[in-house]
């Protein structure tokens, strides 16, 4: 199968993008519409008609002066960046929205995965400029902070190594990732680990985060949020850079980045190399990262080819366990447990160490009449392994006791043991777009396979006797295939109000190792199939103003740990989520302002609650109902020309209508006692604070005279 689609991979055909655009919109002053006004976009020209609608044509790619004229005095001068055919509405103010970017064969994007400014959706569109400015080796996590209901974590405490980020109190696990609409999540356990990717950041051509469930999007089930990553574009000019930082901790970035440019009217080749280095805030959490992309382009007038391949390894110090409460209590704040030999002293390999790849193709087509094809094949690999040192484990569990060992008593001894993955991910992602006066429409579809190995071995053991050393103690694999296919339909109900239907099914095909209801280890299998329905409406009040109102459904199979750590009978069911959004959006002049209210009901969340269950492992189980309500507020205020705030606040109730708890009981000799059921009613979620804020004030200190600007 593999290398069936190694061979497609290097078969796909080449592709390509427009060279010209225009750029359409309607010019108002005064929430009035102004006609007669010359609009000029490097040396094209036009005037606002009766209905302030204008339109500029054969634009090449680029930034460009927009400079807008009426009764022969200048009032609008700005840089606009042409990248696809754009739909925009501007004022005399100072006000500008990109109301549409016309999908064009230089967007990587999958079709119809991105919220524009007509989707009903919540989201927040960041750009390079929005990246750069704190991307100083931090996880791309530690990018997102400043966004509405983010709060991210590092193991490390500097945001370099393993990071973590909440979106709504939602984990990892919950939160959608693609890059270039290619799922990032892992199949099995569905997070997402940003230290396998180190600086990619630095590839990045913009993030747009959609909370709450948003569209229908590859990979993983939407129910925190969806993170859409694309990378940078082909650039029209040759450039190279190079980015040193140096932090605290020892933390030091080093980043050399190249590129051709266009070559022959068609080429263009992308490079970066990246190494980053800390020590940890917390005891021994050292990181070393290194990391590479490279990207190739082929266009023309028809159609667009972008092969992509980038990859990420680490070597990080083990600090997942957390600081104890007991350390905190007595101001140890960066003790680090993990790794204790019993001794007093720590392992020095106790990481992880782990490599992971991918490779992108995207072909991109115009079939003409605003119709556009694309197509995508993907592979990843990922191999690698944590290690650590082990105190008296039971020698049988690792197949190294032997009768020598049995003569002497010997049951238990310190090891060292790596725990291996060594996982495949590919496929072909495809869709299409078609335009008409009123009816943008949109059909994709996916299909993904994952095959992931999961071996032990023990590499040292304190008594061993004639057992080998290096053995597998474990191994199983595992298979997981989805496919999916939706369709998508914006329709401009009148000039103002458009209406958006957005329907998904996926289904899900796993074959794992796991507990059979007679205890016994076989290879199982689960299959699942999901409806995910989306309807909304937004209207746009003014071309800086909208309302809108959202319902979607999602729904989400069980991770790994779930199925291999349950049997049938004790296996917990797949979770659904119906989510209601509805918020304004509004923009004067350089200060904006937003407004959402969301309810995200869930069926079957699922969580811990201490119990163990038919195999004795603490596995989750389904709680009947649970809910997510608040208000997300978001701002920018231009203090001065130079100073701008920008600040945003969550206020949520995060509850489980009713829970059960179960506290387990020893005796003296820690002989199980029976459990203790307590139950809750209207008890908090984990992990989901009711206020989440946050603040940012920017200073420029060099004005560069391009005025820039923020777009949805």
């Amino acid at each position: 199968m593999k290398n069936i689609f190694l061979c497609a991979l290097l078969l796909c055909p080449l592709s390509s993008v427009f060279s010209q655009y225009s750029v359409q919109g309607t010019l108002v002053s005064n929430n009035q519409l102004l006609t007669g006004a010359e609009i000029t976009i490097q040396k094209q020209s036009d005037v606002t008609n009766e209905q302030g609608r204008f339109a500029v044509y054969d634009l090449p790619r680029g930034k460009h002066d927009l400079v807008v004229k009426h009764k022969g005095k200048t009032i609008i001068d700005r840089f606009i960046d042409v990248q696809s055919d754009m739909e925009i509405a501007l004022s005399q103010e100072g006000e500008f929205v990109i109301v549409n970017s016309f999908l064009q064969l230089a967007e990587v994007e999958v079709l119809g995965i991105k919220a524009t400014a007509n989707t009903p959706a919540t989201f927040v569109d960041l750009d390079q400029e929005d990246i750069a400015k704190n991307n100083l080796g931090v996880d791309v996590p530690f990018l997102l902070d400043q966004t509405p209901s983010v709060v991210v974590t590092s193991d490390a405490g500097t945001g370099i190594g393993y990071t973590g980020i909440r979106i709504r109190g939602s984990d990892p696990t919950r939160t959608n990732v693609t890059i270039n609409g290619i799922p990032l999540n892992d199949s099995e356990s569905q997070g997402t680990f940003w230290v396998d990717l180190p600086d990619f950041a630095s590839s990045v051509d913009n993030i747009q985060i959609q909370r709450g469930v948003g569209t229908s999007t590859n990979g993983a089930g939407a129910f925190g949020a969806s993170v859409n990553i694309e990378t940078l574009k082909p650039s029209g000019l040759p450039y190279g850079s190079i980015s040193n930082s140096l932090g605290s901790f020892n933390t030091r970035k080093h980043s050399l980045s190249l590129g051709t440019g266009t070559i022959a009217d068609h080429w263009s080749f992308d490079g970066r190399l990246s190494r980053i280095h800390s020590d940890g805030y917390i005891d021994r959490a050292t990181a070393d990262l290194n990391s590479w992309f490279a990207g190739a382009s082929y266009i023309d007038n028809k159609q667009s080819l972008r092969f992509q391949t980038f990859s990420g390894h680490e070597i990080t110090y083990q600090a997942w366990n957390g600081v104890p409460l007991s350390e905190i209590e007595a101001e140890n704040y960066t003790f680090n447990p993990v790794g204790d030999r019993g001794d007093g002293t720590y392992h020095e390999d106790q990481v992880d160490n782990y490599r992971q790849t991918h490779y992108q193709l995207h072909y991109t087509r115009n079939l003409g009449e605003d119709l556009h094809f694309q197509s995508s094949l993907h592979y990843t690999k990922g191999k690698g392994y944590w290690e650590e040192y082990k105190l008296s484990q039971e020698l049988a569990d690792y197949g190294l006791s032997t009768p020598a060992l049995d003569s002497l008593g010997i049951e238990r001894a310190n090891l060292i043991r790596q725990r291996w993955l060594d996982n495949d991910f590919y496929g072909i992602v495809l869709g299409v777009n078609k335009q008409w006066d009123k009816l943008n429409w949109s059909i994709g579809a996916a299909v993904n396979n994952y095959e992931g190995g999961h071996y032990g071995e023990v590499i040292w053991s304190q008594f061993a006797g004639d057992a080998e050393i290096g053995q597998r103690y474990f191994e199983n694999d595992a298979e997981k295939m989805e496919w999916k296919i939706y369709s998508k339909w914006d329709y401009a109900l009148s000039s103002k109000l458009n209406a958006y239907l957005d329907l998904q099914y996926r289904s899900i095909n796993y074959e794992f190792l796991g507990f059979d209801n007679d205890f016994s280890n076989i290879t199982q299998e689960d299959n699942l199939s999901f409806f995910n329905p989306k309807i909304g409406l937004n209207y746009r009040i003014s071309p800086m103003q909208r309302v809108y109102g959202y319902f979607g459904v999602a729904n989400r199979e069980p991770n790994r740990s779930d199925y291999t750590e349950s049997t049938p009978n004790s296996r917990p069911k797949h979770e659904t989520l119906y989510d209601l959004e509805t918020g304004y959006q509004g923009n004067f002049g350089k200060m904006s302002l937003s407004a959402n209210i969301y309810y995200m009901l869930y069926k079957n969340q699922l969580a811990l609650n201490g119990a163990v269950n038919d195999v004795g492992e603490y596995t989750r189980i389904n709680i009947d109902d649970s809910y997510r309500a608040g208000l997300e507020l978001t701002t920018t205020v231009p203090l001065t020309s130079r100073i701008k705030w920008q600040a945003n606040a969550t206020f949520s109730q995060n509850k489980v209508k009713e829970f059960t708890e179960e506290i387990e009981r020893f005796d003296e000799e820690f002989i199980p006692l029976e459990p203790v059921s307590v139950t809750y009613e209207n008890t908090d979620l984990a992990f989901s604070p009711n206020i989440i804020s946050g603040s940012e004030l920017s200073f420029v200190l060099l004005d560069n005279g391009d005025k820039k600007f923020n777009n949805h």
